[in-house]
């Protein structure tokens, strides 16, 4: 057993596509030695900006001998059968043997595969590995790209080292032949090094400045910079992107602190630390009080002689001239009130069958208005409603958000304040698009809610009504995150409305079920609720369902659901339904005082026969749960309505227990039935039993 040693060289591979190019490499490496019969073990892959390095640890020298064989047709087959067996096996008539089996003479392929040479296999598997390579964007080059069959990768691909153990693999892909020879550091070390092996390739780079652990390098980025921040009094604003980013543009990374103009920091500070990030791939830094500082963290590929002195003026003045373009564009833009910004959204189309964004936006205001005013958001002033509504696309236009379309809402929420409008507006404005995603933050300052929510209402139902609805994976306007936005928005804030209905209201229930499912309700209890129909208030719906949860997982529950099933099984089973014992209502107290009715509910609690006494029992706790589990349920007192239920729990074990449903006497028969339909219909006062599994 020994290692393997590959690594493929090329000029500058993008820091975005390393991530994707290791988990590529190794997938390809185990695909090709799996075909050959090569047991892999542990596989290392690095990367840095130019190689791709991979070690294989514990190959074999040699593939095992393999005896395979196949049992074809009988001799005496149709000669069809035995050309079919032929072509399966790959082999002549005169290879095959013949063998007495059972009585019969039958032909058997007996293929001998002697061992290979590991080193062979990878001799082969290499060039095949390099021409598959799925590189998300790839060039040809030199004089051999005039051919579309050259060889493509990211970059021009300069070297392969390709060791098992100590022994050269040698291989050649597109005129370039394997070696131990590799290059070190651009700058620190730019001549050749031989590579021994697996064993000493990372050490050997490393004296040539070369980090190729992806990992160690990603280390140093995140301790140094933070460290060069604290030694200049602040803290580094993390951000683990760029920490692989700028791990993924250098072999040899030192983070470098350098200042800028504090005339920068008039621009709002989320702008200047997404130039900084974007543009220019560089950290920000925070003073004590939590206010972002002029610093900046740089990450150099070179230890400087001048301690990165001229490195970090030339980032300076780079970073410069795109916040001074920063600055233009805050000073250019707060010329303009948001109202006349607002103006130019009637020329955005926002879909060919909904208009412009103006008139999303008068459909969002009027919404956002109607919430307030009606009280679905308390304490909500309705023309502030409006008018954050009415501007809350306005720095759609502005040429920052042109110029960094992250920013919309938040530079919207700059402008707002700027121009003096009441806090309550700019807030909104900066957070109606939340909550974006789960985690994100969900609003609870009323106007921002009323915006927020009246922004992915007009969404979803503009797009349903023109019948653009997601399909499979396919959802181009974002539609399920609108509804997963709007579940939250509703939930958190306790917000009480009917928020759709029809299809729209089954789509907001798919989505609740996907929601709900991370915080570990059950599925089938929400459709046990939503069976009942008419449940379009999420705020209820959820509480219901929370408590029927509760209920469930308690041995009344459970016991309870039994004899539901087992009701419900037997009146399926005689196809029963009864008329004059159930009222047609749907709230079974509605009538009670009503003496057209006194007949009938009065024979909802008599029988023509002396009943058994578990008959009677659950007679008697049919009629006192029902009512109780209504009144509980009116009054959304959900807990009550599950310890009203749980008092049926015994008296319907009883009753199974002791009673005979389907007796000989047609009275007693149809009356038991008739009780099991009435004890089915208690329960469904609370949920409908038969959409719980278990």
């Amino acid at each position: 057993m020994t290692d393997f040693l590959l690594e493929l060289r090329s000029e500058e591979i993008p820091a975005r596509m390393q991530a994707g190019a290791r988990a590529d490499l190794e997938k390809l490496f185990r695909k090709e030695m799996e075909a050959a019969g090569v047991a892999v073990g542990d596989v290392t892959v690095w990367s840095t900006p130019r190689r791709l390095a991979l070690i294989a640890h514990g190959l074999p020298l040699a593939t095992e001998a393999v005896h395979e064989e196949t049992k074809g047709p009988a001799t005496s087959a149709p000669e069809q059968a035995l050309e079919g067996f032929l072509r399966k096996t790959g082999l002549s008539k005169d290879q095959l043997e013949v063998r007495d089996l059972k009585g019969k003479d039958t032909y058997f392929a007996v293929v001998e595969k002697p061992g290979r040479a590991v080193k062979d296999v990878l001799a082969e598997a290499i060039p095949a590995i390099v021409r598959a390579f799925p590189w998300p964007k790839s060039q040809r080059w030199g004089a051999a790209s005039l051919s579309t069959e050259s060889l493509r990768w990211v970059r021009p691909l300069s070297g392969i080292v390709s060791i098992l153990g100590e022994d050269l693999v040698a291989c050649e892909v597109g005129g370039i032949a394997s070696g131990y020879v590799t290059k070190g550091h651009r700058f620190h070390a730019p001549g050749e090094i031989t590579i021994g092996g697996a064993h000493d390739y990372a050490d050997k780079l490393r004296l040539a400045h070369v980090l190729v652990n992806h990992e160690e390098r990603q280390d140093i980025v995140r301790t140094k910079a933070r460290e060069a921040a604290s030694a200049a009094g602040m803290v580094l604003v993390e951000d683990e992107g760029l920490v692989v980013e700028n791990a993924g543009l250098t072999e040899w990374p030192v983070p470098l602190l350098g200042r800028f103009e504090e005339d920068f920091l008039e621009v709002p500070p989320e702008t200047i630390q997404l130039t900084a990030r974007v543009n220019q791939k560089y950290f920000v830094c925070e003073d004590a009080s939590g206010a972002l500082a002029n610093a900046f963290v740089c990450t150099a590929n070179i230890v400087a002689t001048d301690g990165g002195v001229a490195i970090v003026d030339g980032n300076r003045k780079v970073l410069a001239a795109r916040l001074s373009d920063a600055r233009f564009f805050w000073q250019q833009d707060r010329k303009t009130p948001l109202s006349v910004h607002a103006e130019k959204l009637a020329r955005i189309t926002f879909h060919e069958k909904l208009g412009t964004v103006a008139d999303k936006v008068e459909r969002v205001a009027k919404l956002a208005e109607w919430l307030a005013s009606e009280g679905v958001v308390p304490n909500c002033d309705p023309a502030l409603a409006r008018q954050a509504a009415e501007l809350s696309k306005a720095d759609l236009v502005t040429e920052m958000v042109g110029e960094f379309p992250e920013l919309q809402g938040l530079m919207g929420g700059y402008y707002a304040r700027a121009e003096g409008l009441p806090d309550a507006v700019a807030d909104a404005i900066r957070d109606h698009y939340k909550p974006v995603g789960q985690g994100d933050e969900v609003p609870t300052a009323p106007v921002t809610v009323a915006v927020a929510l009246a922004d992915k209402l007009d969404t979803l139902r503009s797009f349903f009504a023109i019948d653009e609805k997601p399909t499979g994976s396919k959802d181009p306007f974002a539609l399920r995150r609108a509804a997963l936005g709007i579940i939250r928005l509703i939930t958190d804030n306790t917000l009480r409305f009917g928020v759709a209905e029809g299809d729209l209201l089954d789509f907001f229930v798919d989505r609740l079920k996907v929601q709900q499912k991370e915080a570990g309700v059950r599925h089938d209890l929400i459709d046990a609720v939503i069976a009942l129909g008419g449940e379009d208030d999420l705020v209820r719906l959820l509480a219901r369902v929370h408590a029927l949860q509760a209920f469930v997982q308690t041995d009344d529950g459970v016991n309870l659901l039994a004899g539901y099933k087992r009701a419900a099984n037997i009146l399926k089973k005689e196809d029963f339904s009864v008329a004059i014992a159930r009222t047609g209502d749907e709230d079974p107290l509605e009538n009670v005082d009503d003496p057209d009715m006194k007949d009938v509910y009065a024979a909802r609690g008599s029988l023509p026969y002396a009943a058994e006494p578990a008959e009677q029992a659950l007679l008697d706790a049919v009629a006192a749960a029902e009512p109780q589990a209504a009144k509980a349920v009116e009054g959304e007192d959900f807990a009550a309505a599950m310890t009203a239920l749980a008092t049926l729990r015994a008296p319907i074990d009883a009753f199974f227990e002791g009673v005979t449903v389907n007796d000989a006497d047609p009275v007693k028969r149809r009356s038991r039935l008739a009780l099991l339909d009435r004890f089915r219909s208690a329960v469904h006062n609370v949920a409908d039993f038969s959409k719980i599994e278990g």
